[in-house]
């Protein structure tokens, strides 16, 4: 099976120090599956020399990573050749195009059967917004790459998953007071239809077992506690009944999350963000790995962000990004994405760059 392509993330955050560490954590008993990363090498060999630690760099073409892996860090150069000079906690968007560049040749290389899934290091939206980056979010532009430039990109659903708990959020980033008007039957229903269709496909369970939290305390009360779970989350589970979806709900958000109730689902959709990531954070704060569903590609994450305040210190723990290097390599399996057809043109690097300059220039002055 092809490796996997790590992005280099925002390279003033923790990204490349986890990135090394999880290279000196790659043996043992439970060996880690060869990843690449895609940045400059240049700078991540002054990354390990300002760690002090002993991780040797090997500038690589993709398809030689695994055999490379065991020995060094393998390093994908970015198609441009672009050097990067960021300094541990100081972010600054001169590095955005480094940082967009690194998403798309990853991509691109997962795109081109090169690379059997994407992990993606965490970025920093407003230093990219700063430059010109003019995608809502990291998942946004990574739904926008999925697809000919022109066309519309697939909605991406995210999930948070551990071992113990795998949580959907229906609505994310919004306000609390908005979360009414955008809670509709049509947007519980196409995110469980993604939920499931991607638990097929690439957890390989036959019938997913879902479950969805109310919005109100004790869910609604029949309708004297708010009319939502009444009126637009009971009919959604309804519908989603009827088409053959094992699902629950809406349910008290407040007994769903402990330890027997977890025993009686796959996973859990709730109508707000902090619904869904407050049990999860609490239950594996660690071992989260932010999943995104519904891209025709595989995508995992670490479930935290840039921590540019603990950046360069030696402190930021691998944990989640090796549980999404992990989980990466186990959906690539579940999936059968390792093969490239017959025939398939391998892509050289250079086809990669393409994409990134096509988007507005990254002017380091630019204000938001």
């Amino acid at each position: 099976m092809p490796p996997l392509a790590l992005t280099l993330g925002d390279p003033a955050g923790i990204g490349p120090e986890l990135a090394l560490a999880a290279w000196l954590g790659r043996g043992g008993l439970d060996p880690l599956p060869p990843f690449f990363l895609v940045a400059d090498p240049n700078f991540v060999e002054r990354a390990a020399d300002r760690m002090g630690l002993p991780v040797p760099v090997a500038e690589i073409d993709p398809e030689t990573a695994a055999d490379v892996f065991p020995r060094a860090l393998p390093v994908v150069a970015l198609p441009s050749g672009a050097a990067i000079a960021a300094l541990p906690g100081r972010p600054d968007s001169v590095h955005a195009g480094a940082v967009i560049e690194s998403i798309t040749a990853a991509v691109g290389l997962v795109q081109a059967g090169r690379a059997a899934a994407l992990v993606t290091n965490p970025i920093a939206k407003f230093v990219l917004t700063r430059a010109g980056f003019a995608h809502p979010g990291h998942t946004e532009f990574l739904a926008a790459l999925s697809v000919p430039p022109g066309e519309t990109p697939p909605r991406p659903v995210m999930m948070i998953w551990s071992p113990d708990l795998a949580v959907v959020p229906v609505t994310i980033h919004v306000p609390l007071r908005a979360v009414p008007d955008l809670l509709t039957q049509d947007l519980v229903e196409e995110t469980a239809r993604i939920v499931v269709a991607d638990l097929k496909a690439r957890f390989g369970l036959s019938r997913p077992r879902l479950v969805l939290a109310g919005l109100n305390p004790h869910a609604g009360e029949a309708g004297t506690i708010g009319h939502e779970d009444r009126d637009v989350l009971a009919p959604a589970v309804a519908r989603l009944r009827g088409a053959g979806i094992d699902i629950r709900g809406p349910l008290p958000t407040d007994t769903l999350f402990h330890a027997r109730a977890r025993e009686t689902y796959d996973v859990a959709l709730a109508p707000t963000h902090d619904q869904a990531l407050i049990p999860i954070k609490t239950i594996a704060f660690d071992e989260g790995v932010n999943v995104t569903l519904g891209l025709p590609f595989i995508r995992t994450s670490p479930d935290h962000g840039t921590a540019f305040d603990i950046a360069g210190q030696g402190i930021a723990r691998p944990d989640s990004l090796v549980a999404a290097i992990r989980l990466a390599d186990r959906l690539a399996r579940n999936a059968g994405t390792a093969e490239r057809p017959a025939g398939a043109e391998v892509a050289p690097l250079s086809a990669y760059a393409g994409r990134a300059s096509q988007m507005r220039h990254f002017d380091p002055d630019d204000e938001l």
